[in-house]
């Protein structure tokens, strides 16, 4: 069983990733880079979540590249 302290430390982590995917997504919606430096934004938030969380490339994978996708082809008309 984990301790507390594993627990808030587990808590913090997904904090720092779920403010660092939020803040990728608005950065790619409200800017005008070109769709290379987009698709870098993406990857360099996924080697930070893996960085955070390793070895949950699925996980992250499942949650947030349909978010990503989603808006990148919303914004350059890609899939």
């Amino acid at each position: 069983m984990a301790t507390e302290a594993e627990i808030r430390e587990e808590a913090s982590k997904a904090r720092r990733l779920q403010i660092a995917v939020d803040l990728a997504i608005s950065t790619l919606r409200q800017s005008d880079i070109p769709v290379e430096e987009a698709a870098e934004l993406v990857a360099s938030t996924r080697r930070y979540a893996l960085s955070l969380f390793p070895d949950k490339e699925r996980t992250f994978d499942l949650i947030y590249r349909p978010r990503f996708q989603r808006v990148l082809a919303e914004k350059y008309k890609i899939i």
